[in-house]
C-alpha cells in the first residue's frame, strides 16, 4: 500500500458568494429573496388590512 495517495477534502465554495448563472450560490440567494418577498407581502396585509392587489389598486 505504498502507492496510496492521501487526498484532502476539497474546500467548498463560499455559499454566500453572489454568483451569476445556475449555481448553488444563486439558488441560495433566490430562496432568500423569495422569503423576504413573502414576509413583506404578509406584513403588508397584516398592517394595511388589504391584500397586495387591493393595496396597489389592481382589484
Amino acid at each position: 500500500m505504498v502507492d496510496v495517495k492521501k487526498t484532502t477534502a476539497s474546500v467548498p465554495e463560499d455559499p454566500n458568494a453572489l454568483r451569476w448563472g445556475f449555481t448553488p450560490q444563486s439558488e441560495n440567494w433566490n430562496g432568500r429573496f423569495a422569503m423576504i418577498g413573502f414576509l413583506s407581502a404578509v406584513a403588508l396585509e397584516v398592517f394595511s388590512g388589504q391584500g397586495i392587489l387591493h393595496f396597489w389598486g389592481i382589484l
